[in-house]
């Protein structure tokens, strides 16, 4: 088996798997548990994905969780009444974000957008086995969410929360600096390779699900491939990637 096809294995091994009874996207277990209730709260990983940038993923991924301590409710008809200056403050106060006033602009936007196209419901945007084009077009959608979040945010109710879509195939990898270094380094593609061919040799390896590789390589190069001191030991694609064996 060549390096391509290892992804891919691992990528399909890990999607046929049963759905966890838990996603696990933070530390903090009630922060977890709130974006994991899909059926109360399925605004509340929509909100977590639109902040999803220009900072580190966990302290993202935690800011409904804030928010709902912040106002003490995290249900969509009080967070519909809240005023982009309310958010704002919330915002700065609690040192939210790295930039704190255009994200809770963001935040307010992603509410209303919730409350008025989805009545606020915004499992309305994969319920019903839609197309995977559909969902990926539906988060774009959202004020400030680009290509990247859109994908992302597709790909982890796919592949991690198994909710069905009637395809795939739009579902392309999210090239953040793990994916890309570990495509790099595998020689899967060349150093200087920007986000488009990385999204295009991930379509080429396996276009019916081009993205049921991302789990598996931002994970390599969150525990094993590194930028330094890579540890190739313990990788488990040392075998098929050049770079490890350059190392070892």
């Amino acid at each position: 088996m060549d390096k391509k096809h290892i992804l891919v294995k691992i990528g399909k091994e890990r999607f046929k798997d049963s759905k966890d009874s838990m996603v696990h996207l933070v530390e903090n277990p009630e922060a977890n548990e709130l974006l994991n209730d899909l059926d109360n709260y399925p605004h509340a990983y929509v909100l977590a994905c639109c902040m999803d940038r220009q900072t580190k993923a966990e302290r993202a991924w935690m800011i409904p969780y804030r928010v709902k301590k912040a106002i003490g409710s995290f249900e969509m008809k009080d967070l519909a009444l809240m005023t982009e200056k309310q958010y704002k403050k919330i915002f700065v106060d609690n040192n939210l974000h790295r930039f704190n006033d255009d994200m809770a602009y963001v935040f307010y936007k992603a509410v209303q957008r919730i409350h008025m196209d989805y009545y606020g419901d915004a499992s309305k945007i994969w319920k019903g086995g839609p197309s995977s084009a559909e969902v990926v077009y539906r988060f774009l959608e959202f004020y400030g969410v680009g290509i990247k979040i859109a994908t992302m945010a597709t790909n982890i109710l796919a592949r991690q929360y198994r909710i069905p879509f009637s395809d795939y195939y739009s579902i392309d990898v999210s090239p953040d600096v793990h994916v890309k270094r570990v495509m790099k380094r595998m020689g899967l593609v060349e150093e200087d390779a920007n986000n488009d061919k990385i999204i295009y040799k991930a379509r080429e390896m396996n276009p019916e699900f081009p993205g049921i590789i991302d789990y598996s390589l931002w994970e390599i190069g969150r525990t094993w491939c590194k930028p330094k001191s890579p540890n190739c030991k313990e990788c488990i694609v040392s075998s098929k990637c050049p770079f490890c064996k350059i190392i070892k």
